[in-house]
């Protein structure tokens, strides 16, 4: 459900975006350090916003790529945990058998 509203806000930016950059069709001079050149503003806006949703994607997938590696890390502990603590029940078990087995043949 989540996903789906997600994915209902992030159309209704781009809808926005989209009429803000379509009411917005002047020139602009846009100014760099090495030079000058005249820019529709729709291309500054689109590039924008395409622009920063590039780089929200690539951190949102940096996050989950680290949310990944920990998961897995947490994973391997359980198992060793697990693995920790069902070997004393085994040689408790053995030495009990072990001490039946003596007491049996002392006798």
């Amino acid at each position: 459900m989540r996903f789906q509203w997600n994915l209902i806000l992030g159309l209704l930016f781009a809808l926005i975006v989209a009429i803000f950059a379509v009411v917005n069709v002047d020139s602009v001079r846009v100014n760099y350090v090495f030079g000058n050149s005249d820019i529709p503003l729709i291309l500054i806006i689109l590039g924008s916003a395409l622009l920063g949703g590039l780089i929200v994607g690539m951190f949102g997938i940096l996050r989950q790529y680290k949310q990944q590696r920990q998961i897995k890390r947490l994973e391997k502990e359980i198992a060793t945990l697990k693995n920790e603590k069902a070997e004393p029940f085994e040689s408790e078990t053995k030495t009990d058998v072990e001490k039946t087995e003596t007491v049996e043949s002392e006798k």
